[in-house]
Protein backbone atom coordinates (compact mmCIF):
# COMPACT_ATOMS: atom_id res chain seq x y z
CA UNK A 1 0.00 0.00 0.00
CA UNK A 2 2.57 2.23 1.13
CA UNK A 3 4.28 1.44 -2.20
CA UNK A 4 1.29 2.72 -4.02
CA UNK A 5 1.05 5.62 -2.76
CA UNK A 6 5.00 6.42 -2.90
CA UNK A 7 4.58 5.12 -7.25
CA UNK A 8 1.33 7.47 -7.33
CA UNK A 9 3.03 10.93 -5.37
CA UNK A 10 6.16 10.25 -7.99
CA UNK A 11 3.68 10.35 -10.92
CA UNK A 12 2.13 13.22 -9.59
CA UNK A 13 5.50 15.47 -9.06
CA UNK A 14 6.65 14.04 -12.09
CA UNK A 15 3.48 15.42 -13.59
CA UNK A 16 4.28 18.72 -12.42
CA UNK A 17 7.67 19.10 -13.22
CA UNK A 18 7.29 17.92 -16.51
CA UNK A 19 4.08 20.43 -16.89
CA UNK A 20 6.56 23.07 -15.39
CA UNK A 21 9.03 22.66 -17.41
CA UNK A 22 6.97 22.03 -20.52
CA UNK A 23 5.33 25.82 -19.74
CA UNK A 24 9.03 27.03 -19.38
CA UNK A 25 10.25 26.18 -22.87
CA UNK A 26 7.00 27.07 -23.86
CA UNK A 27 7.50 30.52 -23.17
CA UNK A 28 10.95 30.83 -24.40
CA UNK A 29 9.47 30.30 -27.78
CA UNK A 30 7.49 32.53 -27.01
CA UNK A 31 9.35 35.18 -25.78
CA UNK A 32 11.64 34.32 -29.19
CA UNK A 33 8.88 34.44 -31.82
CA UNK A 34 7.30 37.81 -30.16
CA UNK A 35 10.95 39.01 -30.88
CA UNK A 36 11.44 37.92 -33.98
CA UNK A 37 8.05 38.93 -34.92
CA UNK A 38 9.22 42.76 -33.63
CA UNK A 39 12.20 42.38 -35.91
CA UNK A 40 10.22 41.79 -39.13
CA UNK A 41 7.58 44.46 -38.14
CA UNK A 42 10.31 47.18 -37.57
CA UNK A 43 12.20 45.78 -40.77
CA UNK A 44 8.85 46.35 -42.45
CA UNK A 45 7.75 49.80 -40.78
CA UNK A 46 11.64 51.21 -42.26
CA UNK A 47 10.80 49.51 -45.35
CA UNK A 48 7.39 50.98 -45.81
CA UNK A 49 8.46 54.71 -44.54
CA UNK A 50 11.29 54.75 -47.13
CA UNK A 51 8.70 53.66 -49.92
CA UNK A 52 6.08 56.60 -48.46
CA UNK A 53 9.36 58.69 -48.36
CA UNK A 54 10.26 57.68 -52.28
CA UNK A 55 6.35 58.13 -53.31
CA UNK A 56 6.22 61.97 -51.27
CA UNK A 57 9.49 62.50 -53.05
CA UNK A 58 8.00 61.60 -56.48
CA UNK A 59 4.69 63.28 -56.00
CA UNK A 60 7.07 66.19 -55.07
CA UNK A 61 9.05 66.43 -58.18
CA UNK A 62 5.59 66.16 -60.63
CA UNK A 63 3.77 68.99 -58.21
CA UNK A 64 6.80 70.71 -59.22
CA UNK A 65 6.83 70.00 -63.02
CA UNK A 66 2.90 70.71 -63.32
CA UNK A 67 3.73 73.88 -61.27
CA UNK A 68 6.48 74.77 -63.77
CA UNK A 69 4.13 74.15 -66.39
CA UNK A 70 1.61 76.01 -65.23
CA UNK A 71 4.09 78.97 -65.03
CA UNK A 72 4.98 78.14 -68.61
CA UNK A 73 1.56 78.32 -70.04
CA UNK A 74 0.25 81.52 -67.43
CA UNK A 75 3.83 83.32 -69.07
CA UNK A 76 2.35 82.54 -72.76
CA UNK A 77 -0.96 83.50 -71.99
CA UNK A 78 0.14 86.54 -70.83
CA UNK A 79 2.59 87.19 -73.78
CA UNK A 80 -0.43 86.56 -76.33
CA UNK A 81 -2.73 88.97 -74.20
CA UNK A 82 -0.12 91.48 -73.82
CA UNK A 83 0.11 90.87 -78.01
CA UNK A 84 -3.65 91.02 -78.59
CA UNK A 85 -3.50 94.66 -76.58
CA UNK A 86 -0.82 95.80 -78.77
CA UNK A 87 -3.27 95.08 -81.53
CA UNK A 88 -6.18 96.67 -80.01
CA UNK A 89 -4.26 99.55 -79.33
CA UNK A 90 -3.52 99.84 -83.35
CA UNK A 91 -6.43 98.89 -84.10
CA UNK A 92 -8.29 102.00 -82.19
CA UNK A 93 -5.73 103.78 -83.95
CA UNK A 94 -6.59 102.97 -86.82
CA UNK A 95 -10.27 103.33 -86.43
CA UNK A 96 -9.91 106.50 -84.67
CA UNK A 97 -7.83 108.29 -87.91
CA UNK A 98 -11.20 106.31 -90.55
CA UNK A 99 -13.61 107.91 -88.22
CA UNK A 100 -11.32 111.33 -88.89
CA UNK A 101 -11.28 110.57 -92.47
CA UNK A 102 -15.19 109.69 -92.54
CA UNK A 103 -15.97 112.81 -90.78
CA UNK A 104 -13.83 114.55 -92.88
CA UNK A 105 -15.63 113.23 -96.01
CA UNK A 106 -19.21 113.29 -94.98
CA UNK A 107 -18.53 117.45 -94.18
CA UNK A 108 -17.35 117.83 -97.91
CA UNK A 109 -20.66 116.11 -98.84
CA UNK A 110 -22.67 118.11 -96.84
CA UNK A 111 -21.34 121.02 -98.77
CA UNK A 112 -21.43 119.64 -102.56
CA UNK A 113 -25.27 118.72 -101.33
CA UNK A 114 -25.37 122.59 -100.36
CA UNK A 115 -23.95 123.57 -103.90
CA UNK A 116 -26.00 120.83 -105.73
CA UNK A 117 -29.14 122.40 -103.91
CA UNK A 118 -27.88 125.88 -105.53
CA UNK A 119 -27.23 124.55 -108.50
CA UNK A 120 -30.68 122.60 -108.99
CA UNK A 121 -32.88 125.96 -107.68
CA UNK A 122 -30.58 127.90 -110.84
CA UNK A 123 -31.43 125.37 -113.30
CA UNK A 124 -35.16 125.14 -112.23
CA UNK A 125 -35.72 129.16 -112.89
CA UNK A 126 -33.69 128.90 -116.27
CA UNK A 127 -35.99 125.81 -116.92
CA UNK A 128 -39.26 127.78 -116.29
CA UNK A 129 -38.50 130.76 -117.63
CA UNK A 130 -37.65 128.56 -121.49
CA UNK A 131 -40.81 127.14 -120.82
CA UNK A 132 -42.83 130.57 -120.31
CA UNK A 133 -40.48 131.83 -123.94
CA UNK A 134 -41.65 128.74 -125.95
CA UNK A 135 -45.56 129.21 -124.63
CA UNK A 136 -45.30 132.89 -125.51
CA UNK A 137 -43.75 131.79 -129.46
CA UNK A 138 -45.96 128.80 -129.63
CA UNK A 139 -49.32 130.22 -128.41
CA UNK A 140 -49.99 127.20 -126.46
CA UNK A 141 -49.52 126.53 -122.53
CA UNK A 142 -47.06 123.25 -121.56
CA UNK A 143 -49.81 120.98 -121.31
CA UNK A 144 -51.49 121.21 -124.29
CA UNK A 145 -48.16 120.76 -126.36
CA UNK A 146 -47.56 117.40 -124.43
CA UNK A 147 -51.16 116.50 -124.86
CA UNK A 148 -50.93 117.07 -128.63
CA UNK A 149 -47.57 115.24 -128.90
CA UNK A 150 -48.75 112.37 -126.93
CA UNK A 151 -51.85 111.24 -129.71
CA UNK A 152 -49.94 112.22 -132.41
CA UNK A 153 -47.37 109.45 -130.98
CA UNK A 154 -49.91 106.72 -129.81
CA UNK A 155 -50.54 104.74 -132.39
CA UNK A 156 -46.40 104.71 -133.88
CA UNK A 157 -45.73 103.85 -129.82
CA UNK A 158 -48.34 101.07 -130.28
CA UNK A 159 -46.61 99.82 -133.72
CA UNK A 160 -43.37 100.11 -132.91
CA UNK A 161 -43.79 98.55 -128.82
CA UNK A 162 -45.61 95.03 -130.63
CA UNK A 163 -42.42 94.52 -133.08
CA UNK A 164 -40.12 95.43 -129.76
CA UNK A 165 -41.66 92.66 -127.88
CA UNK A 166 -42.21 90.07 -130.28
CA UNK A 167 -37.90 90.94 -131.67
CA UNK A 168 -37.26 90.85 -127.40
CA UNK A 169 -39.20 87.82 -126.75
CA UNK A 170 -37.77 85.67 -129.79
CA UNK A 171 -34.45 87.08 -128.45
CA UNK A 172 -35.45 85.91 -124.75
CA UNK A 173 -36.35 82.22 -125.65
CA UNK A 174 -33.04 81.69 -128.35
CA UNK A 175 -30.82 83.50 -124.96
CA UNK A 176 -32.18 81.26 -122.84
CA UNK A 177 -32.25 77.63 -124.70
CA UNK A 178 -29.04 78.58 -125.36
CA UNK A 179 -28.11 79.23 -122.06
CA UNK A 180 -29.64 76.28 -120.46
CA UNK A 181 -27.80 73.89 -123.24
CA UNK A 182 -24.33 75.02 -122.12
CA UNK A 183 -25.40 75.06 -118.22
CA UNK A 184 -26.13 71.27 -119.21
CA UNK A 185 -23.11 70.29 -121.60
CA UNK A 186 -20.61 71.62 -119.05
CA UNK A 187 -22.93 70.04 -116.43
CA UNK A 188 -22.60 66.40 -117.71
CA UNK A 189 -19.26 66.93 -119.33
CA UNK A 190 -17.82 67.27 -115.83
CA UNK A 191 -19.27 64.40 -114.33
CA UNK A 192 -17.72 61.08 -115.24
CA UNK A 193 -20.50 58.54 -115.81
CA UNK A 194 -20.45 54.69 -115.70
CA UNK A 195 -22.95 52.00 -117.52
CA UNK A 196 -24.46 50.27 -114.97
CA UNK A 197 -26.42 46.50 -115.70
CA UNK A 198 -28.76 44.68 -112.89
CA UNK A 199 -30.62 41.67 -113.89
CA UNK A 200 -33.30 39.54 -111.94
CA UNK A 201 -30.57 36.32 -111.72
CA UNK A 202 -27.37 35.69 -110.34
CA UNK A 203 -25.15 32.61 -111.20
CA UNK A 204 -23.16 30.84 -108.30
CA UNK A 205 -19.82 29.38 -109.78
CA UNK A 206 -18.85 25.76 -108.23
CA UNK A 207 -16.00 23.74 -109.04
CA UNK A 208 -17.04 20.44 -110.17
CA UNK A 209 -20.84 19.20 -110.55
CA UNK A 210 -20.60 16.71 -107.12
CA UNK A 211 -21.08 19.76 -105.26
CA UNK A 212 -24.40 20.02 -107.47
CA UNK A 213 -26.15 16.87 -105.58
CA UNK A 214 -25.10 17.98 -101.92
CA UNK A 215 -26.24 21.36 -102.20
CA UNK A 216 -30.04 19.72 -103.23
CA UNK A 217 -29.61 17.12 -100.53
CA UNK A 218 -31.40 14.21 -99.71
CA UNK A 219 -34.92 14.65 -101.36
CA UNK A 220 -33.97 18.08 -102.16
CA UNK A 221 -34.02 18.61 -98.21
CA UNK A 222 -30.87 20.91 -98.14
CA UNK A 223 -31.99 23.36 -101.80
CA UNK A 224 -36.03 23.45 -99.92
CA UNK A 225 -34.46 24.84 -97.02
CA UNK A 226 -32.05 27.78 -98.80
CA UNK A 227 -34.92 28.69 -100.81
CA UNK A 228 -37.11 29.13 -97.59
CA UNK A 229 -34.38 31.06 -95.84
CA UNK A 230 -33.65 33.01 -98.77
CA UNK A 231 -36.99 33.71 -100.55
CA UNK A 232 -35.46 33.30 -103.85
CA UNK A 233 -35.97 30.03 -106.43
CA UNK A 234 -32.45 28.07 -107.37
CA UNK A 235 -32.44 26.51 -110.62
CA UNK A 236 -30.33 23.61 -110.70
CA UNK A 237 -29.95 22.08 -114.33
CA UNK A 238 -27.14 20.91 -116.84
CA UNK A 239 -25.38 24.08 -116.90
CA UNK A 240 -21.89 22.86 -116.35
CA UNK A 241 -19.78 24.04 -112.71
CA UNK A 242 -22.91 27.09 -112.10
CA UNK A 243 -26.28 27.32 -110.39
CA UNK A 244 -28.54 29.66 -111.37
CA UNK A 245 -30.42 32.26 -108.43
CA UNK A 246 -33.55 33.57 -109.35
CA UNK A 247 -35.50 36.49 -107.64
CA UNK A 248 -36.40 40.14 -108.00
CA UNK A 249 -35.01 41.21 -104.95
CA UNK A 250 -31.13 41.73 -105.30
CA UNK A 251 -30.63 41.37 -101.44
CA UNK A 252 -32.02 37.84 -101.01
CA UNK A 253 -30.08 36.71 -104.29
CA UNK A 254 -26.91 38.60 -103.05
CA UNK A 255 -27.81 36.30 -99.65
CA UNK A 256 -28.39 33.30 -101.34
CA UNK A 257 -24.78 33.47 -102.77
CA UNK A 258 -23.00 34.28 -99.99
CA UNK A 259 -24.74 31.69 -97.98
CA UNK A 260 -23.89 28.95 -101.10
CA UNK A 261 -20.26 30.32 -101.22
CA UNK A 262 -19.68 29.88 -97.21
CA UNK A 263 -21.94 26.24 -97.23
CA UNK A 264 -19.57 24.67 -100.19
CA UNK A 265 -16.14 26.12 -98.64
CA UNK A 266 -17.15 24.96 -95.49
CA UNK A 267 -18.00 21.67 -96.59
CA UNK A 268 -21.42 21.15 -94.03
CA UNK A 269 -24.94 21.29 -95.49
CA UNK A 270 -27.72 20.63 -94.07
CA UNK A 271 -30.99 22.07 -92.98
CA UNK A 272 -29.93 23.22 -89.50
CA UNK A 273 -26.38 24.36 -90.82
CA UNK A 274 -28.20 26.31 -94.00
CA UNK A 275 -30.59 28.43 -91.40
CA UNK A 276 -27.45 29.17 -89.12
CA UNK A 277 -25.34 30.18 -92.04
CA UNK A 278 -28.40 32.52 -93.53
CA UNK A 279 -29.46 34.17 -90.24
CA UNK A 280 -25.56 35.31 -90.01
CA UNK A 281 -24.89 36.14 -94.13
CA UNK A 282 -28.15 38.65 -93.05
CA UNK A 283 -26.61 40.10 -90.27
CA UNK A 284 -23.42 40.92 -92.33
CA UNK A 285 -25.26 42.06 -95.92
CA UNK A 286 -27.11 44.32 -93.38
CA UNK A 287 -23.86 45.88 -92.06
CA UNK A 288 -22.63 46.22 -95.42
CA UNK A 289 -25.55 48.01 -96.30
CA UNK A 290 -24.62 50.67 -93.30
CA UNK A 291 -20.52 50.69 -94.89
CA UNK A 292 -22.24 51.34 -98.07
CA UNK A 293 -24.19 54.16 -97.15
CA UNK A 294 -21.60 55.71 -94.58
CA UNK A 295 -18.56 55.23 -97.78
CA UNK A 296 -20.92 57.06 -100.53
CA UNK A 297 -21.96 59.85 -97.72
CA UNK A 298 -18.11 60.62 -97.37
CA UNK A 299 -16.84 60.24 -100.97
CA UNK A 300 -20.32 62.81 -102.03
CA UNK A 301 -18.73 64.68 -99.07
CA UNK A 302 -22.73 64.92 -97.59
CA UNK A 303 -22.38 65.31 -93.64
CA UNK A 304 -25.57 65.28 -90.90
CA UNK A 305 -27.29 62.21 -92.68
CA UNK A 306 -29.93 60.78 -89.78
CA UNK A 307 -28.55 57.14 -89.56
CA UNK A 308 -31.53 55.33 -91.16
CA UNK A 309 -30.99 57.53 -93.97
CA UNK A 310 -27.60 56.19 -94.96
CA UNK A 311 -28.84 52.69 -93.90
CA UNK A 312 -31.64 53.83 -96.87
CA UNK A 313 -28.66 54.81 -99.43
CA UNK A 314 -26.65 51.54 -98.91
CA UNK A 315 -29.64 49.93 -99.71
CA UNK A 316 -29.92 51.22 -103.07
CA UNK A 317 -26.79 49.63 -104.20
CA UNK A 318 -29.06 46.55 -104.55
CA UNK A 319 -31.55 48.15 -106.46
CA UNK A 320 -32.10 48.76 -109.86
CA UNK A 321 -34.11 50.95 -112.14
CA UNK A 322 -34.56 50.47 -116.49
CA UNK A 323 -31.47 47.91 -115.37
CA UNK A 324 -29.49 51.27 -113.96
CA UNK A 325 -27.91 50.52 -110.52
CA UNK A 326 -29.96 52.72 -107.97
CA UNK A 327 -26.77 53.45 -105.85
CA UNK A 328 -24.81 54.64 -109.35
CA UNK A 329 -27.44 56.91 -110.72
CA UNK A 330 -28.37 58.53 -107.07
CA UNK A 331 -24.41 59.24 -107.27
CA UNK A 332 -24.57 60.70 -110.71
CA UNK A 333 -27.58 62.47 -110.14
CA UNK A 334 -26.06 64.40 -106.57
CA UNK A 335 -22.90 64.96 -108.88
CA UNK A 336 -24.63 66.60 -111.93
CA UNK A 337 -26.86 68.62 -109.20
CA UNK A 338 -23.99 69.69 -107.28
CA UNK A 339 -22.30 71.04 -110.44
CA UNK A 340 -25.34 73.12 -112.31
CA UNK A 341 -26.07 74.52 -108.84
CA UNK A 342 -22.35 75.90 -108.91
CA UNK A 343 -23.20 77.21 -112.64
CA UNK A 344 -26.59 78.42 -111.63
CA UNK A 345 -24.82 80.19 -108.65
CA UNK A 346 -27.15 78.37 -105.78
CA UNK A 347 -25.62 76.36 -102.88
CA UNK A 348 -24.24 73.16 -104.57
CA UNK A 349 -23.86 71.23 -100.90
CA UNK A 350 -27.71 71.42 -100.90
CA UNK A 351 -28.39 70.51 -104.87
CA UNK A 352 -25.94 67.15 -104.27
CA UNK A 353 -27.73 66.07 -100.86
CA UNK A 354 -31.10 66.38 -102.56
CA UNK A 355 -29.57 64.60 -105.54
CA UNK A 356 -28.45 61.96 -103.46
CA UNK A 357 -31.52 61.67 -101.49
CA UNK A 358 -34.10 61.95 -104.36
CA UNK A 359 -35.01 58.21 -105.02
CA UNK A 360 -34.48 56.91 -101.18
CA UNK A 361 -38.58 56.19 -101.58
CA UNK A 362 -37.55 53.22 -104.26
CA UNK A 363 -35.92 50.89 -101.76
CA UNK A 364 -39.26 51.32 -98.89
CA UNK A 365 -38.77 48.29 -96.34
CA UNK A 366 -42.49 47.38 -96.76
CA UNK A 367 -44.45 47.81 -100.06
CA UNK A 368 -46.73 50.84 -99.79
CA UNK A 369 -49.53 52.53 -102.68
CA UNK A 370 -47.88 55.87 -102.60
CA UNK A 371 -45.76 57.67 -105.33
CA UNK A 372 -42.03 57.00 -104.84
CA UNK A 373 -40.76 60.79 -104.84
CA UNK A 374 -43.57 61.42 -101.92
CA UNK A 375 -42.75 58.81 -100.04
CA UNK A 376 -39.26 60.11 -100.19
CA UNK A 377 -40.02 63.31 -99.13
CA UNK A 378 -41.69 61.99 -96.44
CA UNK A 379 -39.09 59.49 -95.27
CA UNK A 380 -36.83 62.83 -95.38
CA UNK A 381 -38.77 64.81 -93.68
CA UNK A 382 -39.71 62.58 -91.18
CA UNK A 383 -35.72 62.40 -90.88
CA UNK A 384 -35.33 66.10 -90.09
CA UNK A 385 -34.03 66.85 -93.37
CA UNK A 386 -34.73 70.67 -94.77
CA UNK A 387 -37.71 71.72 -96.32
CA UNK A 388 -36.25 72.74 -99.92
CA UNK A 389 -34.65 68.99 -100.24
CA UNK A 390 -37.92 67.50 -98.82
CA UNK A 391 -39.04 69.60 -101.79
CA UNK A 392 -37.06 69.02 -104.29
CA UNK A 393 -37.63 64.98 -103.49
CA UNK A 394 -41.12 64.96 -103.70
CA UNK A 395 -41.29 67.03 -107.15
CA UNK A 396 -38.57 65.61 -109.22
CA UNK A 397 -41.60 63.62 -110.96
CA UNK A 398 -44.23 66.64 -110.72
CA UNK A 399 -46.32 64.55 -107.85
CA UNK A 400 -45.86 67.79 -105.44
CA UNK A 401 -45.56 71.66 -106.62
CA UNK A 402 -42.09 73.30 -106.72
CA UNK A 403 -41.27 76.10 -104.01
CA UNK A 404 -37.22 76.09 -104.22
CA UNK A 405 -34.65 76.15 -107.29
CA UNK A 406 -33.45 73.13 -105.98
CA UNK A 407 -36.27 70.91 -107.43
CA UNK A 408 -36.03 71.62 -111.30
CA UNK A 409 -32.32 70.98 -110.77
CA UNK A 410 -32.73 67.49 -109.36
CA UNK A 411 -35.46 66.96 -111.93
CA UNK A 412 -33.45 68.00 -114.54
CA UNK A 413 -30.03 65.90 -113.19
CA UNK A 414 -32.44 62.99 -112.82
CA UNK A 415 -33.61 63.06 -116.45
CA UNK A 416 -30.11 63.56 -117.55
CA UNK A 417 -28.78 60.72 -115.56
CA UNK A 418 -31.30 58.40 -116.92
CA UNK A 419 -31.90 59.12 -120.25
CA UNK A 420 -27.92 59.14 -121.17
CA UNK A 421 -26.83 56.69 -123.38
CA UNK A 422 -25.72 53.12 -121.92
CA UNK A 423 -27.80 54.34 -118.25
CA UNK A 424 -30.98 52.07 -118.75
CA UNK A 425 -32.09 49.21 -120.65
CA UNK A 426 -35.33 47.87 -121.30
CA UNK A 427 -37.10 44.78 -122.55
CA UNK A 428 -37.45 44.24 -126.02
CA UNK A 429 -40.81 43.77 -126.52
CA UNK A 430 -41.93 46.85 -123.95
CA UNK A 431 -39.07 48.77 -125.70
CA UNK A 432 -41.09 48.49 -129.45
CA UNK A 433 -44.44 48.61 -127.83
CA UNK A 434 -43.47 52.01 -126.63
CA UNK A 435 -42.30 53.49 -129.57
CA UNK A 436 -45.45 52.08 -131.40
CA UNK A 437 -47.76 53.48 -128.73
CA UNK A 438 -45.91 56.81 -129.07
CA UNK A 439 -46.89 56.29 -133.25
CA UNK A 440 -50.03 55.64 -132.75
CA UNK A 441 -50.84 58.52 -129.94
CA UNK A 442 -49.74 60.84 -132.99
CA UNK A 443 -51.71 59.13 -135.67
CA UNK A 444 -54.73 59.51 -133.73
CA UNK A 445 -54.87 62.80 -134.30
CA UNK A 446 -56.30 64.79 -137.70
CA UNK A 447 -54.03 66.30 -140.62
CA UNK A 448 -51.15 63.83 -139.07
CA UNK A 449 -49.98 61.41 -142.04
CA UNK A 450 -46.75 59.89 -140.81
CA UNK A 451 -44.94 59.63 -137.53
CA UNK A 452 -41.63 58.14 -136.68
CA UNK A 453 -39.96 57.82 -133.30
CA UNK A 454 -36.25 58.37 -133.26
CA UNK A 455 -33.64 58.27 -130.80
CA UNK A 456 -34.73 55.09 -129.34
CA UNK A 457 -37.70 56.80 -128.76
CA UNK A 458 -36.99 59.94 -127.34
CA UNK A 459 -38.03 62.18 -130.21
CA UNK A 460 -41.22 61.81 -131.97
CA UNK A 461 -41.29 63.43 -135.56
CA UNK A 462 -45.19 64.03 -137.01
CA UNK A 463 -45.60 64.99 -140.34
CA UNK A 464 -48.55 66.78 -141.27
CA UNK A 465 -50.33 67.68 -144.23
CA UNK A 466 -49.51 71.33 -145.52
CA UNK A 467 -53.60 71.20 -146.56
CA UNK A 468 -55.19 70.13 -143.40
CA UNK A 469 -53.44 72.17 -140.97
CA UNK A 470 -52.33 75.38 -141.22
CA UNK A 471 -48.96 77.21 -139.53
CA UNK A 472 -50.54 78.74 -136.29
CA UNK A 473 -51.94 75.33 -135.55
CA UNK A 474 -48.52 73.40 -135.30
CA UNK A 475 -47.79 74.60 -132.32
CA UNK A 476 -51.13 73.53 -130.73
CA UNK A 477 -51.02 70.21 -132.19
CA UNK A 478 -47.42 69.71 -130.96
CA UNK A 479 -48.45 70.57 -127.31
CA UNK A 480 -51.27 68.33 -127.63
CA UNK A 481 -49.65 65.38 -128.40
CA UNK A 482 -46.61 65.82 -125.66
CA UNK A 483 -49.45 66.59 -123.33
CA UNK A 484 -51.19 63.04 -123.64
CA UNK A 485 -47.53 61.39 -124.22
CA UNK A 486 -47.00 62.32 -120.49
CA UNK A 487 -50.46 61.55 -119.28
CA UNK A 488 -51.13 58.58 -120.81
CA UNK A 489 -46.90 56.58 -121.30
CA UNK A 490 -44.38 56.00 -119.11
CA UNK A 491 -40.69 56.95 -120.05
CA UNK A 492 -37.56 57.29 -118.70
CA UNK A 493 -35.87 61.04 -119.31
CA UNK A 494 -38.35 63.03 -122.03
CA UNK A 495 -39.28 62.82 -125.48
CA UNK A 496 -39.40 65.65 -127.85
CA UNK A 497 -42.38 66.29 -130.16
CA UNK A 498 -41.19 67.69 -133.41
CA UNK A 499 -44.31 68.76 -135.90
CA UNK A 500 -43.26 69.33 -139.31
CA UNK A 501 -45.40 70.65 -142.30
CA UNK A 502 -44.69 71.05 -145.44
CA UNK A 503 -45.58 71.57 -149.37
CA UNK A 504 -44.39 69.80 -152.02
CA UNK A 505 -45.00 70.52 -155.78
CA UNK A 506 -43.98 67.81 -158.55
CA UNK A 507 -43.79 67.97 -161.70
CA UNK A 508 -42.51 65.36 -164.36
CA UNK A 509 -40.47 66.96 -167.68
CA UNK A 510 -41.58 64.43 -170.96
Amino acid sequence: MTEVIIAISGIIVGCVLGYLIFRYVIKGKYREMISNAEKAAEVLKEKKLLEVKEKFINKKSELEREVQQRNQKIQQTENRLKQREISINQRQDELTRKRQDIDQQQQRIENDKKLLTLKEQELSNMQMQEREKLEQLSGLSAEEAKKRLIESLKDEARTNAQSYINEIMDEAKINANNEAKKIVIKTIQRVATEAAVENSVSVFHIDNDEVKGRIIGREGRNIRALESACGVEIVVDDTPEAIVISAFDPIRRETCRLALHQLVTDGRIHPARIEEVVAKVKKQLNEEIIETGKRTTIDLGIHGLHPELVRIVGKMKYRSSYGQNLLQHARETANLCSVMAAELGLNPKKAKRAGLLHDIGKVPDEELEMPHALYGAKLAEKYKEKPEICNAIGAHHDEMEMTSLLAPIVQVCDAISGARPGARREIVEAYIKRLNDLEAIAMSYPGVTKTYAIQAGRELRVIVGADKITDAEIETLSNDIATRIQNEMTYPGQVKITVIRETRSVAYAK
